[in-house]
């Protein structure tokens, strides 16, 4: 029983991304400048999107909510990993590193059918704009809403038991930079079957039926571009549709390589890279590509400078 306990207590060790090489630093660097600049960008966003009132619509509520989570789930991996670096430690407890999971997995669970839904809200107000008031009002907007914290919560409730209650009778030597869900499974020993079959049936859910609805949203968008009769009108819109599904894509795509790829696929340095593209690279991309770009965005962010500005002056006069 004593055993028992040690397999499934024990501190686990992460192996993370920094080596002892000399590119380290420089690596530490360019993650400790994404995880800033993604916390600045995304807190920004539901600034304006708040404060403004030509933001407030759907396609922008939605979006706030998008940079909360990714302010989130990147704050559930990274400060770690960076303290980590600093401190010259390794190591996660058992309890630690079922938290990391729990909130890990229900963050980004959340964000998979939060973008799901909105490349809808996207179809919605191009394909179908007269309509656009009617079917995106206040009440489907907070079901869109609760609907995505509800798939990622449930996500959570499901895994998360049953990856931590395997035992771990391997080395507990993680060969990755956090508790991530197929990694801890490679560690663990007895019986599978059940771990994999849920996993498998959360995949579909979580993975491939938003993703189908991210793709078919998108292709009818495109469609619908490309009848359009103003060259300069469609030219804004494929460059605006292309960068979004370049984003969706590598943030869909790493996901899925990293839960429904076979195990024999699977290296530990690949699995590192796919990793960090979905849950370090996309946090920043989404501010910068679905918000930070736009005109709307950018004129409410002049606004505000204009009103700070206003501000300041007439405070110097009373001064």
């Amino acid at each position: 029983m004593d055993g028992d306990n040690k397999t499934f207590l024990s501190d686990f060790t992460l192996t993370g991304l920094f080596t002892h090489s000399k590119a380290s630093g420089f690596l530490f660097s360019i993650i400790c400048a994404i995880f800033f600049m993604t916390m600045i960008a995304n807190g920004v966003m539901i600034f304006l999107i708040h404060i403004d009132p030509h933001l407030h619509t759907p396609m922008y509520f939605l979006l706030s909510h998008l940079s909360f989570i990714d302010m989130m789930y990147i704050s559930t991996i990274v400060p770690k990993m960076l303290v980590d670096y600093l401190m010259g430690k390794r190591t996660i407890s058992f309890i630690s590193c079922t938290a990391q999971y729990f909130l890990y997995m229900g963050f980004v669970g959340a964000e998979f059918f939060l973008l799901g839904l909105m490349a809808y809200d996207r179809y919605v107000a191009i394909c179908n704009p007269l309509r656009y008031p009617v079917l995106m009002n206040h009440r489907t907007c907070w079901m869109i809403l609760a609907s995505s914290w509800f798939g990622g919560a449930l996500d959570s409730f499901l895994l998360t038991p049953i990856t931590m209650s395997l035992p771990f009778c391997a080395s507990h030597k993680i060969d990755h930079f956090f508790c991530e869900a197929p990694t801890m499974l490679r560690l663990a020993c007895g019986d599978k079957a059940t771990y994999e079959m849920v996993m498998y049936i959360c995949c579909v859910i979580m993975l491939l039926i938003p993703f189908s609805v991210v793709i078919s949203s998108y292709a009818q968008i495109l469609i619908t571009v490309h009848q359009m009769k103003s060259e300069e009108g469609k030219k804004k819109a494929f460059a605006t549709c292309s960068s979004r599904i370049m984003v969706v894509t590598l943030f869909y795509g790493a996901a899925l390589y990293t839960y429904m790829l076979p195990q024999s696929y699977h290296t530990p340095t690949k699995d590192k890279v796919f990793s960090a593209f979905y849950t370090i690279l996309t946090p920043l991309l989404n501010p910068l590509i679905y918000s930070l770009r736009n005109t709307d965005v950018t004129g409410a962010l002049k606004r505000v400078l204009a009103r700070w500005r206003g501000l300041h002056c007439v405070t110097r006069e009373e001064f």
